[in-house]
């Protein structure tokens, strides 16, 4: 009897930990190219690329997530795969008001798109 509470015992707290450190599996692999800009300045102005480099990482350093816009207008937030997440502002913030290529996992939800990023670079057009 207590071999089997201690089986019960095992299970309980092991299926939790698997279940938090186990990827939903959704995510694709995906490269896109765009501009990273403030996520601001991509819905509120609805602007096709950034104003200006200097303009971006200003929203940026005042707090404003930035985001990559696809050249097609669809906005991707670049998200942490980790838990807790953190901010992915400090990896975009040299590339704030380029166009750039990025690799990495693409997640969607319903119309909305998260990339864990992978790799990041100018994309000289």
């Amino acid at each position: 009897m207590k071999r089997k509470a201690m089986l019960w015992v095992t299970a309980a707290v092991a299926v939790p930990i698997l279940g938090v450190s186990q990827s939903n599996g959704n995510g694709k692999s995906t490269s896109i190219s765009g501009w990273v800009i403030d996520s601001s300045c991509a819905y509120t102005k609805g602007l096709d690329k950034p104003i200006s480099p200097a303009c971006a990482k200003a929203c940026a350093k005042n707090g404003s997530p930035l985001v990559i816009l696809r050249d097609d207008g669809a906005i991707f937030l670049p998200i942490d795969s980790k838990t807790p997440s953190s901010s992915q502002n400090a990896k975009l913030l040299p590339f704030a008001g380029e166009h750039v290529k990025v690799s990495g996992t693409e997640y969607a939800h319903g119309d909305s798109h998260g990339i864990v990023v992978a790799s990041i670079a100018p994309d000289r057009r």
